[in-house]
């Protein structure tokens, strides 16, 4: 065999066990199936159909969801390396049969298990996340929605998703419905998909924050994802055995300033924590000078501060409550605090 030489095609029925029953027009021609052939399978009341412009759906009667999606994407696709043979790409077999476009929005969100989202089955539409300089137009099935940053998907079901928090805001987009907003979100936390943090980062990114509604439902998603974080600083307090806090202070001088509130302070050893759970928006700077100056003030005063994030409390709750032992073992080598008055907020 020379260099020159073909590789053979793949049976047709392997390559349409490996995109779900959907193929390219491309994709056929590569495989032997000529133009005559193609349009005499397609014919009204034929075995095959195109379901999107050059994508055929290799069976009669409506495409199953996953169908859907694999013809989706293809239709995304369907100009790059998705019709050449695994063996002759660049990164062989482990590369994607799908580069570069990613299902997002409501679709997404329903293959991640979102009980607030619509079933694919009553999608009308699928979203498909493509890099920005990519020519393709939206059809009655499909929504072309563009990025210039494209995230790295995650596979569900053989399926390339976008992120969470990205299909999340590409999904809010497109709703007006209050209400309908404020259950997706609230599921992502209370489920535990990702962190609010993540989710008002790619609001912010996406300009939606101008949005009455959806502003409302993000002071619910950050509320939510305060309350969750909470109640995993209770269980790292109990369940490896440090001692009980005072929760939920407001520390003060004996008759000066307000020094600001803290989620924790133990007294005795004039340590103080403090949950991050701030939201990304466009006064994070001014926000983050304001946990700067109250922890510069109680360092000054002798008080260590312990600042956890919800993301540390939930993946690495262990790791978090040797750091604060440790900080409560340190006040024996430390000089006494000032006397601040404690009291509840």
């Amino acid at each position: 065999m020379t260099h020159n030489t073909p590789l053979s095609p793949r049976p047709l029925r392997e390559l349409d066990d490996s995109h779900g029953g959907v193929l390219t027009t491309g994709q056929l021609r590569s495989h032997g199936v000529s133009t005559a052939e193609l349009n005499e399978q397609c014919r009204p009341g034929g075995p095959w159909q195109q379901i999107l412009p050059h994508v055929i759906l290799l069976h009669p009667g409506p495409p199953t969801s996953e169908e859907r999606l694999h013809a989706a994407l293809l239709y995304a696709t369907r100009q790059s390396t998705v019709g050449v043979p695994a063996q002759t790409r660049p990164e062989g077999r482990h590369r994607s049969p799908y580069p570069e476009a990613m299902i997002t929005g409501l679709a997404a969100l329903a293959l991640y298990g979102f009980s607030s989202a619509p079933s694919l089955p009553a999608l009308a539409r699928i979203d498909v996340l493509v890099p920005r300089l990519r020519r393709l137009r939206s059809t009655n099935t499909v929504q072309i929605i563009r990025t210039p940053d494209m995230p790295t998907p995650r596979q569900v079901t053989c399926i390339p998703v976008a992120p969470v928090p990205r299909a999340l805001a590409d999904a809010v987009a497109e709703l007006s419905d209050a209400a309908s907003v404020l259950r997706l979100m609230t599921e992502t936390v209370r489920a535990g998909h990702c962190e609010p943090a993540a989710v008002v980062r790619e609001l912010t990114q996406a300009k939606l924050l101008s949005r009455p509604h959806v502003v409302g439902a993000v002071d619910s998603l950050v509320a939510e994802g305060r309350a969750r974080a909470e109640d995993h600083l209770y269980r790292m307090v109990r369940e490896y055995g440090l001692p009980e806090p005072i929760w939920n202070v407001d520390l003060r001088l004996p008759g000066g300033p307000h020094l600001g509130g803290v989620d924790a302070y133990w007294p005795d050893q004039a340590v103080a924590m403090e949950l991050d759970t701030r939201a990304p928006r466009q006064d994070e700077d001014a926000l983050w000078s304001e946990y700067a100056r109250k922890r510069e003030h109680l360092e000054r005063l002798g008080i260590t501060v312990v600042y956890v994030t919800p993301k540390k409390l939930r993946h690495a709750m262990e790791e978090q409550a040797a750091v604060t032992r440790t900080a409560l073992m340190a006040a024996n080598d430390r000089e006494p605090a000032a006397y601040v008055v404690v009291l509840p907020r």
